[in-house]
């Protein structure tokens, strides 16, 4: 590497507490932010660190005693770099190693003939780190000791970056560029086949952009094919469009714009989705024998069901099967009284149950009976490979929030276990369950310490990775959520947040996570965020890619202002003929 380029040297370090170093004198601290991406070379590996610290050293202290007069410049040039110096922490993230000379001249003696030059052999074996473009059969390694003394610390290069993140246009890899560093126009991507494999989070404090940075990542699993999408809405955000913020208002295409073949949109609510002029919206409704008593188990606290309550409803089930709700509602008080004294069940704990079951009827989406099974028409769509939107409309309190996602979900549930099973049976690829990936709001209140272990969300978290089915939990209190399942958590993408619970929570399960949490503390309130985990190498810090006009041209579909009436007729007779009409 071109040593006049050189940051700094390596003073001191460990491998537990990264690494000191001392910046050269023609390098100004101010230059040097936490979270940007440098390199080491030490004498036989190169070391690839995040700056997790920056401070400010002197050799004596008799200049902290008597520092020089402000309007002495010259004499504060004379001491920069030598009295006085910049100072900066390192924790080394990833190291390659090149194979040794002999072995690479042994290796070029093996193929000599197999069309190669010893030249390229050369090239090949050392990773092209430092010539043309990245070498793909680069072999980091994850770091098992630390560079000597005086090595020397350089910024680092776009190639860097592609060794370590990949770029979109490797054919063999689902990478998807989800932002860049802080310092350099070069992308950052995700591995997205990684990326679905687990269950996967967005967190950042209120404000920080948690809606955009998700729409970013399910737009780039819809335009890889990765996975297939369910996503509960909540704030009707992501299926049509959604507000931009700012002083000046403004929308942003929501799925169902940028990939209009491939999304649907359902709604709880027809009359909100109609004044927001969303199109094609299908309606959505569960009935009241669709309800069980594990989804009252979830929403206890928002009914205010007590323990006896909860337990004379499964009374109940057991005596009237799916329609429990239904005759529920219906009994008068005489008929409690009988019902209690033959099952041995408690009337003030069952009127109780009645009462509070009432308010299901606010909701627009609850129907006594339900003739057409709109769930398992989703559950359809997603077998042939349709994005699904649920909005929620004005339906979007946590009661009903709630309510619905766990419904569905649990039925979602049951369908993939028997399709996994069937898979493992059969080993035939065409029984393969597509990987489905759902995207919950709010998630600490379906993965609370006291919750997580009995509803269907805590489930999808610790073992359905197996049955092809992840999260994609989207919350501002990671410190909510059990952490049990914040270990499963494979890739955490964190905005800005400043809770010592929430941060702490972040690194449940994270090695090494000390020196990352200065990181996380210090991000700009407003596109920044921390990635790291299962999809990603190392962590890193990016500007996050923006959800404009470019990024529609670049990953979306045709837009639907964009497709002229002919062209849709033209489709249409084209349908109609290879159907035989």
């Amino acid at each position: 590497m071109n040593l006049s380029s050189s940051l700094g040297v390596v003073v001191q370090g460990s491998l537990s507490q990264g690494l000191e170093v001392r910046l050269n004198g023609d390098i100004s601290v101010e230059d040097m932010r936490v979270g940007k991406f440098l390199v080491v070379q030490g004498k036989r590996s190169r070391f690839f660190c995040m700056l997790t610290d920056v401070s400010l050293g002197t050799s004596s202290q008799r200049i902290l005693i008597n520092p020089p007069d402000p309007s002495n410049t010259f004499l504060a040039e004379v001491l920069s770099g030598t009295t006085t110096f910049g100072t900066i922490n390192l924790m080394p993230m990833l190291m390659f190693t090149p194979p040794d000379p002999l072995d690479i001249l042994i290796d070029i003696k093996k193929t000599k003939g197999k069309k190669q030059t010893p030249e390229y052999a050369v090239i090949r074996q050392l990773g092209h780190l430092n010539h043309g473009e990245p070498d793909q059969e680069v072999s980091l390694q994850p770091v098992k000791t630390v560079p000597s003394h005086f090595s020397q610390v350089f910024d680092a290069v776009e190639n860097d970056f592609k060794i370590i993140f990949g770029s979109e246009d490797n054919p063999l890899k689902r990478n998807f560029a989800i932002g860049q560093p802080i310092d350099m126009p070069v992308p950052i991507c995700l591995d997205l086949d990684r990326f679905v494999e687990r269950s996967n989070g967005v967190f950042g404090k209120s404000g920080t952009g948690k809606s955009f940075l998700t729409r970013l990542l399910l737009s780039g699993v819809i335009r890889k094919q990765a996975a297939v999408n369910l996503i509960f809405d909540m704030h009707s955000e992501y299926g049509w469009e959604a507000a931009r913020e700012g002083k000046k208002f403004s929308t942003v295409k929501g799925l169902r714009q940028l990939f209009p073949a491939q999304v649907q949109i359902y709604t709880l609510d027809p009359e909100s989705t109609l004044r927001r002029g969303v199109r094609d919206a299908q309606e959505l409704y569960i009935s009241y024998d669709q309800i069980d008593v594990e989804d009252l188990m979830l929403i206890k606290d928002e009914l205010n069901l007590s323990e006896a309550s909860l337990e004379n409803a499964i009374i109940l089930r057991n005596e009237f099967g799916k329609n429990w709700i239904t005759r529920l509602l219906a009994m008068s008080n005489v008929e409690i009284q009988t019902f209690c004294e033959e099952k041995m069940g408690s009337k003030s704990s069952i009127m109780a149950l009645q009462r509070k079951l009432n308010r299901l009827d606010d909701l627009k989406y609850i129907k006594s009976s339900c003739p057409h099974n709109y769930i398992k028409q989703i559950l359809d769509a997603i077998a042939a490979q349709k994005h699904i939107v649920i909005e929620f409309g004005s339906q979007s309190n946590l009661l009903s929030y709630m309510l619905a996602t766990n419904i569905i979900t649990r039925r979602i549930h049951h369908e993939y276990v028997r399709k996994a099973e069937k898979f493992l049976q059969t080993k035939n690829i065409c029984d393969r369950p597509q990987q489905l990936m759902i995207t919950i709001e709010e998630a600490h209140k379906f993965l609370a310490p006291m919750t997580a272990k009995q509803t269907i969300f805590g489930t999808i978290a610790r073992e359905m990775r197996k049955y092809f089915v992840t999260l994609l939990v989207v919350d501002q209190r990671p410190s909510g959520i059990d952490n049990e399942v914040m270990s499963q958590i494979g890739t955490r993408i964190t905005a800005l947040l400043n809770d010592e619970k929430d941060i702490e929570a972040i690194f449940t399960g994270v090695a090494g996570s000390t020196n990352l949490r200065s990181v996380l503390s210090k991000l700009d309130s407003k596109q920044q965020a921390l990635v790291l985990g299962h999809a990603v190498p190392m962590p890193v810090v990016i500007q996050t890619r923006a959800y404009d006009d470019q990024f529609y041209r670049e990953v979306g579909e045709v837009p639907w202002e964009e497709i002229s009436t002919s062209e849709v007729l033209r489709v249409a007779e084209v349908a109609k003929a290879d159907l035989g009409f």
